[in-house]
């Protein structure tokens, strides 16, 4: 049974990561509140809010992670050629809450979303904060494409991305691994699209230790 966390409380203790359940794979606990101190308190212990709207809060650590290193990120040559073919504008922090929205947006694989507007509301909150950032894709003045997540030192904790015409989430992720404050991104979960930009897996111990090195700098 996994632990439960008082919401009215941010000073309650996040149980030891490596404690976290191996079915359903890195359940660590449930319950508590989407503050900003409760939620940088997860963040700097490698655990993450992930859960529907309606259920309580569920917060994970997977005993394997998804990341990427800024200097291996893979940009093969033909995605090259076709970022230099269209001219995509590129912002950093000008329409945060907008990329928000844009990712709990419906999409082909899921009508459904776990960004719920009280999950915008508390990540703007860490934004207003200067912890929270995102990048934003532009095309002829239309947001299409951006990535936001919570920074730490210099680890980006990427919480989700999307985009409205092809490339641009590469784009935003290929400008991310170019910030010189950046030395890790957290992607969280596999997935093929990560898989194919350089993200590799590794074990919660080991990411643990990165935090340590990289979220003090």
């Amino acid at each position: 049974m996994i632990p439960w966390l008082d919401e009215t409380d941010d000073g309650t203790p996040f149980p030891d990561p490596q404690t976290a359940l191996s079915e359903p794979d890195g359940l660590l606990a449930a319950g508590g509140s989407l503050r900003p101190l409760r939620l940088l308190s997860a963040y700097r212990r490698g655990i993450f809010p992930w859960y529907n709207p309606g259920e309580p809060v569920l917060w994970w650590a997977p005993s394997q992670r998804a990341v990427i290193y800024p200097e291996q990120i893979h940009i093969p040559r033909r995605l090259q050629r076709e970022l230099r073919k269209l001219p995509f504008e590129i912002s950093h922090n000008k329409a945060f809450r907008d990329v928000m929205i844009a990712c709990a947006a419906p999409r082909k694989i899921s009508e459904a979303s776990w960004i719920s507007t009280e999950m915008i509301d508390a990540y703007c909150d860490l934004h207003v904060l200067g912890y929270a950032r995102s990048i934003e894709c532009y095309l002829n003045n239309k947001l299409v494409g951006g990535i936001y997540g919570v920074q730490l030192g210099q680890v980006f904790f990427g919480e989700s991305m999307f985009h409205t015409v092809s490339n641009a989430s590469k784009a935003v992720l290929i400008e991310t691994a170019r910030q010189p404050d950046i030395a890790l991104i957290d992607c969280q979960i596999p997935n093929p699209h990560l898989e194919s930009m350089g993200m590799v897996m590794v074990p919660r111990d080991e990411f643990l230790g990165l935090l340590d090195e990289f979220c003090e700098k």
